[in-house]
């Protein structure tokens, strides 16, 4: 029915600048990435705990695939301590367009993953992302770490979208979500444990911090991903596509309205972020054109 439709196209906007909203979090939330990580991974693997003991979904699965979501977990763990670290040694804006390039990675890295030829317009999209980033490193070398820690972010996180791809098929995603968010949490904990990270003051965290780790850990994070998953059981994967990089847009546009000139940006970094987001873009319409063409 379009009125269904319309709702799932609401629901996916909405969770888009839920994303967005993320990184204004970070930004705002005034403890260290790795701290911030662990309480968000924590408190969002109980929030779908939580979840699903009321739903009544089995937590059963074998042994591969427990062994899988923990690296995955793993995975889950460094993208966000390299994501809120960029927007900790950066700003929200820097971190955000940087992190565009995340479908790039996933492009190079799909051929190996599925075992499929390299398309030579990726690779020509490759070469454009690149110029993109020319442009955005030349914003100042204040940035450099920010824009290297996004890099990697993303890189990272499109390493865990191919695993999760896969899982997706024959898991639900609150199963997947809990095990890699748990585990990520406990591979954290080891972290702190080993190196005296934690201490009385790790736990003493302002009223606002908590407020916000809260927002962060059960809308940002629990809700987001098992309501981004029921969304693309209903609405086309261009559709989903192309939605995702407005969160970029989204994410830029609330860091200036809440921080006003720390987000103000020189001309040729806004260059250099409308040439990676266009590119990604073009191959998605590239993508679903090829997908239609094999369909018919």
């Amino acid at each position: 029915m379009p009125s269904d439709k319309l709702r799932n196209y609401f629901l996916l906007h909405l969770i888009v600048f839920i994303w967005g909203f993320t990184a204004v979090l970070g930004k705002l939330i005034s403890i260290d990435a790795l701290p911030l990580v662990w309480y968000r991974m924590s408190l969002a693997a109980l929030c779908i705990l939580l979840y699903m003991a009321l739903r009544k979904i089995p937590f059963a699965l074998s042994g591969k695939t427990l062994l899988i979501l923990v690296m995955a977990g793993g995975v889950v763990a460094l993208h966000w301590i390299t994501f809120f670290g960029a927007i900790k040694v950066a700003n929200v804006s820097v971190a955000l367009a940087t992190m565009a390039t995340g479908a790039f990675f996933g492009s190079l890295l799909e051929p190996l993953w599925y075992g499929r030829k390299v398309i030579g317009y990726e690779v020509v999209f490759g070469l454009i992302v690149i110029l993109g980033l020319y442009f955005i490193f030349n914003v100042g070398t204040e940035y450099t770490e920010g824009i290297l820690l996004a890099l990697a972010s993303a890189f990272l996180g499109a390493v865990f979208t191919l695993i999760n791809g896969r899982l997706i098929r024959h898991h639900k995603p609150s199963v997947i979500g809990f095990y890699e968010l748990l585990s990520g949490a406990l591979f954290v904990t080891v972290y702190l444990g080993l190196s005296s990270g934690f201490s009385v003051d790790f736990f003493e965290l302002k009223v606002s911090d908590w407020l916000y780790i809260f927002i962060l850990a059960s809308v940002c994070t629990a809700y987001a991903f098992i309501a981004s998953v029921k969304v693309m059981r209903h609405v086309s994967p261009y559709t989903v596509l192309l939605t995702v990089n407005l969160e970029p847009v989204y994410g830029i546009l609330l860091a200036f309205a809440i921080f006003g000139d720390s987000e103000r940006m020189n001309t040729q970094f806004y260059i250099g972020g409308l040439i990676i987001l266009l590119t990604v873009v073009a191959n998605g319409i590239l993508k679903n054109r090829n997908s239609a063409k094999r369909v018919g």
